[in-house]
């Protein structure tokens, strides 16, 4: 602890690293450690070493919560494999300032300006102050959730499986469910024979939701709560009191789970490989899983190999989106869908600004959001072709096995397992960046932005557009 505390505060004095480039530098320091370890003979099941790229492809998967797997997780890896495992899907999860910072808080470390300033700049707050109780929050919500659904997953896997085994089957689950890892031990069909378990499914897409729609949304609704019940205002201006993240986050993420489950319900209905034999009950309760997994949790309970082309397009857009800003979800964020909606919206309807809740957007946020859907786009397309070149599987397959590693999602059609070895670290470049996120890359290479009064200068002139 006191060579992290060490290293942690070197890094904090090189003036050169700004929050985006520690993310990325630690994020990158996880992982290569985790792959270290799952190299070691102890890490396998028949107790021998592990080549370096099935090794390097479990960690970044682990690291960035995504759920594309190699090797079957249950099988290949021994118990202290699969611990290491779910230690790289927490540190992922809760990310590498909150991981850092809580161990310097855990030692009794004062954190001093320059580290409070880097967590404000890394969690975007508006202020310095309390970014240590910020962190406090983060953990202690993150166990008392996790806490909740190991709980809840317990009934069912403990009398399975035996008190030790259920127990370790419950932590396991309730940890990668909330990170949105999407990693399980239950066999190579995840959730399948659960699908008409409606513990077991609300369970899963309560942890899911509840870790993809970020950390700040949490807070700004428990105080919201806790205002209420001290009579600070009454309860219909609950709405009114959140803030406009909040308000866009949980607005387009109700669009998204509720959408997204009744087109999967109408497209797959009769479909015999997917919702065709189930019960109506059950259709209904794999549409929701469907819908909320495919927004980069990676568990599921139908066949992903037998879904219709339309539902392969559904997938395609909820995988992109992905979850929320500080949250444990990957994607381009449900805020940046939102904007770039809205900022649309105000073009047909002729408006000067663009504006959601009665606030108008600032429009750097719009640029952020048109940088992000552009890059990852970008890197999308880059990384399709490329993958057309090394892999023979359907262009569908390549597509969707692309579409879930940049959106850290972990749903595949079959199609991990027999990627070559070009194809394997293509994944594992997208899971990265879909993890890190592309605004966080640009911020990491840029340098402090400055206005430039040559251009300023310049004659401005329009382009013809469309």
């Amino acid at each position: 602890m006191t060579n992290l505390n060490i290293n942690f505060k070197k890094m904090l004095k090189e003036t050169k690293f700004n929050a985006a480039r520690i993310i990325i530098v630690g994020f990158l320091c996880v992982i290569i450690v985790g792959t270290l370890m799952l190299m070691l003979p102890v890490s396998s099941a028949k107790g021998q070493w592990t080549d370096f790229v099935t090794a390097l492809f479990t960690a970044t998967t682990s690291t960035c919560v995504t759920g594309l797997v190699v090797v079957p997780t249950y099988a290949y890896w021994s118990l202290f494999g699969k611990v290491v495992i779910l230690i790289l899907i927490q540190l992922g999860g809760l990310g590498i300032i909150s991981i850092a910072t809580g161990v310097l808080i855990i030692i009794g470390k004062k954190i001093n300006l320059k580290e409070r300033r880097l967590i404000q700049e890394s969690y975007n707050l508006d202020t310095s102050q309390g970014v240590v109780l910020h962190i406090i929050r983060i953990f202690s919500g993150t166990f008392a959730v996790e806490g909740i659904g190991a709980i809840l997953y317990s009934f069912r896997f403990i009398p399975k499986y035996g008190v030790a085994k259920g127990v370790w089957y419950s932590v396991f689950h309730a940890i990668s469910a909330f990170c949105n890892a999407g990693i399980d031990l239950l066999g190579d069909n995840s959730f399948m024979a659960y699908k008409g378990d409606v513990l077991i499914n609300i369970t899963t897409m309560f942890l899911i939701v509840v870790g993809g729609i970020g950390f700040i949304v949490w807070w700004d609704i428990l105080k919201n709560i806790k205002n209420i019940r001290n009579k600070k205002y009454p309860l219909k201006k609950f709405s009114e009191r959140l803030s406009l993240h909040s308000k866009i986050v949980l607005t387009v993420t109700a669009i998204a789970i509720f959408g997204g489950a009744i087109l999967t319900f109408a497209f797959e209905y009769n479909n015999p490989e997917t919702l065709g034999t189930l019960k109506t009950g059950e259709k209904i309760l794999a549409s929701f899983f469907q819908s909320v997994t495919l927004r980069t949790a990676g568990f599921c309970t139908i066949d992903q190999a037998g879904l219709r082309n339309a539902s392969v397009l559904l997938a395609f857009f909820l995988m992109l989106m992905g979850g929320s800003p500080m949250g444990t979800a990957g994607g381009i964020k449900t805020t940046t869908v939102a904007l770039l909606f809205l900022d649309v919206k105000s073009v047909v309807t002729g408006k000067n600004a663009t504006e959601a809740f009665k606030r108008r957007i600032n429009r750097d946020n719009i640029k952020n959001a048109l940088a992000v859907m552009t890059m990852a786009i970008s890197i999308l397309m880059i990384a399709v072709i490329a993958l057309t070149f090394t892999e023979t599987g359907s262009l569908t397959k390549i597509c969707y096995e692309a579409f879930s590693a940049i959106g850290t999602v972990g749903l595949s059609m079959n199609f991990t397992a027999s990627l070559s070895l070009a194809g394997k670290l293509i994944i594992i470049v997208l899971m990265f960046f879909g993890r890190i996120g592309p605004i966080t890359i640009v911020i990491a290479l840029a340098r402090k932005r400055r206005i430039d009064q040559h251009i300023k200068d310049l004659p401005e002139k329009k382009v013809l557009i469309g």
